[in-house]
This record gives C-alpha cells, structure tokens and sequence, in this order.
C-alpha cells in the first residue's frame, strides 16, 4: 500500500446534487423575475434544496475530518489556501461592482445626462439607514472574533454569546436592508444607477445572510 498525507475522497452525491440545486435556484431566479407563476416556488425549492444538501456535505466533511482521522496537516493547509483563493475571489467579485460604479460616477455617459446620479433618482442619504447597517457590520465583526478568540481559550459560554450577538447583528442588517429596499423610488430596471445600487448592496446583503 502506498502511504501518503492526502485525503483520497470517497464518491459522494453531493457536488452533482448541488450543481443540479444551483441549476434550479438560476432557473426559478430567471422565470420569477419574468413573473411566470411557478417562478418563486422554483427559486424557493431550489434555494431549500441548496441548503438540505449543504447541511450534509458539511456533515460528511465534519465526520471525516473529527471521526475518520482524515484531514491531516498537508489537507488542512490545502484547505486554508482554498480558502484564501475563495476571498480572492469575492474580492475580485466586489471590485467589479466598485469598478462598474466608479466608471458610470466619475465620468456619465451622455445617454444620462451627464451628471451622476441621473435626473429622476432620489438616492438614501448616507447618513440614516446604510450609516446604521455600517456600524451594525463592524459589530458584528468584533463580537465573531471574541467569539473566536473565546474558542480559542476553552470558554465555551463566552463562544455561545459572541456567536449569538453575531447573528443578531445579521438579522437586524437584513432587516433594514430590506427596509431600505421597500422604501426606494427606485429599481434595479433604472438604468445604471439602478443596477449597480442593487447588484452590489444585494449580493453584499446575500452574504452576509450567508455568513
């Protein structure tokens, strides 16, 4: 027998199931906002569907690597650098936005008027509710890392509280994005504006409900 550090995986239904859950979520996404009938059931099962097979792909990693034994020094820091490649790729994501934004702002096109933002959208005043959900971000992000240096030193109460605290924080900054959203006079259809405010706020939104 060959000896090595790597993990050879066993065959797993998960990554088809996921692929054909992503497929679903896309579909359902594209027919809802064509307002098909059966478009918000698809995105809603597909979105529920997702989710049921992460909780078991996560259970399967968790089992391999605390009760199998298998996750040595070499796959955890294959891991790590995974992870790392995945932020790289969320920053690269976000600098799109940004650079999308930044390119209509600092120069308007002459198809809006030439002036940013263009005539007819009432934007948020920074200073009420995104001002608000910027405090309730860095707050949550203190209390996720004393819940993690908590968990560090053994207190296991103390990982409980900030882990909590975090969520709370989540839920309140989903709430009053959602609160932003309803009171917009604008949509996502209001030209560049319009889809670059949400493309960027909702997928931030997006993960922050995933985090």
């Amino acid at each position: 027998m060959i000896r090595h550090p790597y993990h050879m995986v066993t065959v797993s239904p998960w990554p088809i199931m996921a692929s054909i859950a992503a497929f679903t979520i896309t579909t359902g996404g594209v027919l809802y906002m064509h307002r098909y009938v059966s478009g918000g059931f698809t995105l809603l099962y597909g979105l529920i569907f997702l989710i049921f097979i992460l909780i078991l792909w996560w259970r399967d990693v968790i089992r391999e690597a605390t009760f199998e034994g298998m996750h040595t020094s070499v796959i955890v820091r294959g891991l790590r650098i995974g992870v790392l490649l995945f932020i790289l790729s969320e920053v690269m994501f976000f600098v799109s936005f940004f650079w999308a934004y930044f390119h209509s702002s600092l120069a308007p096109a002459i198809e809006i008027g030439g002036i940013w933002p263009p005539n007819g959208i009432a934007v948020f005043s920074p200073w009420g509710v995104p001002l608000l959900n910027t405090y309730i971000l860095l707050y949550s992000g203190v209390t996720v890392t004393i819940s993690h240096y908590a968990l560090l030193s053994g207190d296991f109460d103390s990982t409980c509280y900030g882990l909590f605290l975090t969520i709370f924080y989540g839920v309140i900054f989903t709430i009053l994005q959602g609160f932003e959203y309803y009171n917009a006079t604008f949509t996502i259809a209001d030209g560049i504006y319009g889809s670059t405010f949400y493309l960027a706020t909702g997928f931030h939104g997006l993960h922050v409900i995933i985090g």
